[in-house]
């Protein structure tokens, strides 16, 4: 049984998605082969720019949710240290009832930075899979490996000489064949071929067992290796690592490790640009604190593994990056130009609408809201006891807060709780 990574990706949600992918990418090279240009590289980095740039919308939508985030970041910080310690049912659904007045108050929903993320990552992830499976989705470039596996398909003997050379990829191995007279799919001879390298293409020409069909693997393999040629020596289908070993010469090795070297700064100047905006953790804000771990973390986690993946994948990952640094300051230009409280009034437009369209009174105050929840907070809290409900009553009223903050709903809150308690 053969283990396959290149095959067209059928997963019931990236699946579908690559398969999109995969039209827009054979588009792309279509096009440019019309005018003589038939370079995999080339293609890489305007199908990453094109990609990128659908999904401007979302990014402009998540940039201005990180804006009014840091509006709201006093305010919710607040809340946390006003109730932190604080487990029992009634101080948490209040903490999260003055959070929501929080989201409220400016437009916003705690789902508005979430969603953004929720639909670009699958496409992300899938443009990943059809980077790395180029040949399933180009049927220009398929058609070029397929003749190559049907005239190995033809020749007696092919299984033993191609089982070896699947085992020997890290990424593609063969389990037990069981009868060694069956054969290999056409599909599964092209997932071994599209992980060949230059030095696997000279083992295969020169193997006793093709020779008869020597002339049909240079014509094509020399095509593979014309359009996997990108710039400056470098070859799609390569590793970084794999040259410490070659007998390439020593610029070519220092040309395939700027691949890694331009993956970390860019990378690193990606995320200093989307964050810079971010609110900062505090001492106590153990999720935001991991979260800038990781930002400092991952570039040089990713140039890790470029060294040890095809260069293929090492400029799809820097032409990201540079098209969303440009992106980055284009936004920042645009969000510059947005004024805050235009912003938050926008968003409170817009929540009343769908307010309206659930069948809620979008003129109903905080107030309002608030006493509605209160019932509900009662109802839930009448099991604890009232010696203890009333003794927080007591140390909130003896604070004054100014009317229509935060503080001063939850304030209500409790002082509604004392009177119906008394009634």
């Amino acid at each position: 049984m053969l283990i396959a990574v290149l095959t067209k990706y059928d997963g019931a949600i990236l699946g579908p998605i690559a398969v999109v992918l995969g039209w827009i990418l054979n588009g792309i090279y279509s096009f440019l082969s019309n005018f003589g240009i038939e370079n995999a590289g080339v293609c890489i980095i305007i199908f990453t720019f094109f990609v990128n740039a659908l999904m401007i919308p979302m990014t402009i939508k998540q940039q201005k949710f990180t804006k009014l985030s840091a509006k709201m970041s006093p305010e919710l910080s607040k809340i946390q240290e006003k109730y932190k310690g604080k487990k029992d049912e009634d101080s948490m659904r209040k903490s999260q009832l003055e959070t929501q007045a929080v989201y409220q108050k400016y437009g916003a929903s705690p789902t508005s930075g979430c969603l953004p993320m929720l639909i670009t990552f699958p496409i992300l992830f899938a443009l990943y899979r059809v980077i790395y499976n180029i040949p399933a989705y180009v049927p220009a470039i398929y058609n070029i490996y397929s003749d190559i596996a049907e005239a190995i398909q033809g020749v007696n003997g092919y299984l033993p000489v191609m089982t070896d050379f699947a085992n020997s990829f890290t990424v593609l191995k063969v389990k037990s064949w069981g009868d060694i007279s069956q054969s290999i799919s056409i599909n599964h001879l092209v997932d071994i071929l599209a992980q060949f390298k230059s030095t696997n293409w000279a083992e295969l020409t020169s193997n006793p067992t093709f020779v008869s069909i020597s002339d049909v693997i240079t014509k094509n393999s020399d095509k593979i290796m014309d359009i996997n040629n990108f710039a400056f020596g470098l070859n799609i289908a390569e590793t970084p690592m794999g040259q410490f070993t070659s007998s390439t010469s020593i610029l070519t090795k220092i040309c395939y490790l700027c691949v890694p070297a331009l993956s970390i700064i860019t990378q690193m100047i990606q995320t200093k640009l989307m964050t810079r905006n971010t609110p900062q953790a505090n001492g106590n804000d153990t999720t935001a604190a991991t979260m800038k771990s990781m930002n400092t973390i991952m570039p040089f986690f990713s140039g890790a593994i470029c060294l040890t993946l095809p260069v293929g994948l090492g400029i799809y990952w820097i032409a990201g990056a540079v098209f969303r640094i440009g992106q980055q300051l284009i936004i920042d230009k645009h969000l510059e130009k947005i004024d805050i409280d235009e912003l938050i009034e926008k968003n409170k437009e817009k929540q009343n609408k769908k307010k309206i369209k659930m069948g809620i009174d979008p003129n109903a105050s905080m107030e309002e809201y608030a006493k509605r929840r209160t019932g509900s907070l009662k109802d839930k809290a009448s099991v604890n006891s009232k010696n203890t409900i009333s003794s927080d009553n007591t140390n909130d009223d003896q604070t004054e807060y100014e009317s229509g903050s935060i503080a001063g709903y939850a304030k209500m809150l409790n002082r509604n709780q004392k009177d119906k308690e008394e009634k």
